[in-house]
């Protein structure tokens, strides 16, 4: 009864020789949303696959994981082919994947959110980034379809509104794999024209169809371009990511071309507006100053010119009689001045003293102010107020 018995490693083994041998199960396709998931450090993926009612280990590894256009997360709902098959160490089955890729809607909402969040935590949706839209534009590019009403549209509206600008098309796909390439190697080239404006855009579709628009590569060449962007892609309620990163949205390719160009219509209408304003003010401007010639013209002043000559005449007596008033006073007190200096010297000048009847006695040019300065027989001169004379010195007996 003991060798009936056999090892947990025999069974799971044997549970794994069944189901690989099992044609069924080599090849089986199968779709689901993955939970639970893990990206090995040596490029293995692990993950459950489940739906509504049941789930199933899967593991795909790095040889073909590589080859995965996306990066699988939970959440995604993806198409599995792969074979089934068991795992002896822990005596479960699962499936290893050879192949995944997207399956339907659900995940390209989860890449546009995806990409739409990065975007915009980096910057690139940013107003401060938003080139402004000229308004007199000379040239413009329009990347987009060369065939289908897109283009029709756009160019038509163009030539309706502002006939002068010239409009350059720059052809390219604008749905399928090989459309974002094609959309970034013209936006490249459209800014090497010397452009006012390029208007990139496609009529309305779904989200398969304007997909293109929602590409990584677009939106960094539509931020990375030097010349203003207007995103035309959809139509009203379609937003892409192209609309976000572009310098201005169209909400139709029709909207575009009216955001490209002024209307010349209305252009005119403006001019005549400003001429009329302008024949207006010319016309106001004349009639003030013809009222104020006029004014002037009968001014008294310019009647009776001598008025203006008497007036100043009159202010010319008056200043001249105020100097001559400021001199007469100045000379005034000058000659009071004088007599009080004239005064004042005479009466400290010693000469006048003789007058009174003294004399001035001098020896030798000496003046003499006692007698002890003399001598017998000295010789001396004696002035008096009016004349001098000579006399000698005797001794008085």
């Amino acid at each position: 009864m003991v060798d009936n018995y056999q090892t947990v490693t025999e069974l799971n083994n044997y549970i794994k020789y069944i189901l690989d041998n099992d044609i069924k199960l080599n090849q089986v396709f199968l779709k689901g949303e993955i939970s639970n998931f893990k990206n090995h450090s040596r490029g293995h993926l692990y993950f459950t696959l489940k739906d509504e009612e049941g789930r199933i280990n899967a593991v795909m590894f790095y040889g073909n994981a590589r080859s995965l256009k996306f990066t699988p997360e939970d959440g995604m709902k993806v198409l599995i082919k792969g074979r089934v098959s068991a795992y002896p160490a822990s005596g479960t089955y699962q499936i290893y994947v050879d192949g995944m890729e997207l399956d339907g809607l659900g995940n390209l909402y989860l890449e546009y959110e995806k990409l739409k969040k990065k975007l915009l935590e980096e910057g690139l949706f940013n107003k401060e980034h938003k080139k402004e839209i000229p308004k007199y534009p000379n040239r413009i590019g329009v990347i987009t379809a060369p065939t289908g009403a897109a283009v029709r549209d756009i160019i038509s509206t163009i030539k309706r509104r502002y006939p002068i600008a010239e409009v350059i098309l720059f052809p390219t796909l604008v749905q399928g794999d090989d459309a974002a390439p094609q959309i970034v190697e013209q936006i490249r080239l459209a800014d090497t024209y010397n452009l006012d404006t390029i208007i990139i855009g496609r009529g309305g579709g779904s989200i398969e169809d304007l997909w293109a628009f929602n590409e990584e590569v677009v939106a960094r060449a539509i931020y990375n371009a030097n010349t203003p962007i207007i995103s035309a892609v959809g139509h009203e309620p379609d937003f892409t990511i192209s609309d976000f990163v572009a310098d201005l949205r169209a909400p139709t390719p029709t909207g575009a071309g009216e955001l490209a160009v002024p209307s010349i219509t209305d252009l005119k209408n403006t001019i005549n507006q400003y001429r009329l304003r302008s024949n207006n003010l010319i016309k106001s401007l004349v009639n003030t100053k013809f009222i104020e010639l006029k004014r002037l013209k009968e001014s008294f002043i310019l009647k009776n010119p001598m008025s203006l000559y008497e007036i100043k005449e009159q202010k010319l007596d008056k200043l001249i009689d105020t100097i001559n008033n400021i001199i007469e006073k100045r000379l005034i007190n000058t000659k009071h001045n004088l007599d009080y200096i004239i005064n004042t010297l005479k009466l400290v000048n010693p000469l006048n003293i003789l007058s009174n009847g003294y004399s001035l006695v001098r020896k030798n040019n000496n003046v003499i102010k006692s007698s002890k300065d003399l001598k017998i027989n000295d010789e001396v001169n004696i002035k008096f107020h009016e004349g001098e004379i000579t006399g000698i010195v005797k001794e008085i007996k």
